[in-house]
């Protein structure tokens, strides 16, 4: 009895090495080897920060010279210089000559809050820049508050900088148009 289930043990198995070694033949036929190259390129974003007055003709590289009270002209839009939409965050970064000056204390600025929004010390564009397309304006006016200043800072110099960046929208959706929440911002330094 144990001698007929090994000899059809024996047969079930040369069986299934035949079956196998059949189907390996027929499935040799059918395979077929290639090499495909991919080439891919990553996108490139640039942008150009336009500052003029209201008048439209170029803010003064040298800066002007104020006085408390003074409202200054100073109307910034950025520009997509690219063939890509993208999001868009700015910042202002201010800078005095004289150390006892609190630049943000003696500085008004007019954002546009109907088009950008404030979080974690950056202005979010509530959109998408499209190519070869401007920003609504982020800033109109500089007022010069007087609360801080007196004689002891004449002759004192106040830098207003705008700080843009740019990430790409194509392919990184944001929450609730949320461009905070876009994928690739820098990291603050």
């Amino acid at each position: 009895m144990f001698a007929k289930i090994k000899l059809r043990f024996l047969a079930i198995g040369l069986a299934a090495i035949l079956i196998s070694l059949l189907t390996q033949g027929s499935l040799a036929y059918y395979t077929t080897f290639g090499t495909a190259t991919n080439v891919v390129t990553s996108g490139n974003i640039r942008l150009v920060i336009h500052e003029t007055t209201d008048q439209g003709t170029p803010f003064p590289e040298e800066g002007i010279y104020v006085i408390p009270g003074d409202i200054v002209s100073k109307v910034v839009t950025i520009e997509n210089d690219c063939d890509h939409p993208f999001y868009l965050r700015v910042k202002v970064v201010y800078g005095s000559t004289n150390q006892a000056l609190i630049a943000d204390e003696c500085l008004k600025l007019n954002i546009n809050s109907q088009h950008w929004t404030y979080k974690d010390g950056w202005f979010y564009y509530n959109g998408i820049v499209d190519p070869h397309t401007f920003s609504p304006w982020f800033l109109s006016e500089v007022e010069i508050v007087g609360s801080q200043l007196d004689q002891t800072h004449v002759g004192s110099v106040l830098n207003l900088t705008v700080v843009a960046q740019a990430v790409q929208s194509e392919n990184n959706p944001v929450p609730d148009g949320d461009a905070s929440q876009a994928f690739g911002w820098p990291a603050d330094e």
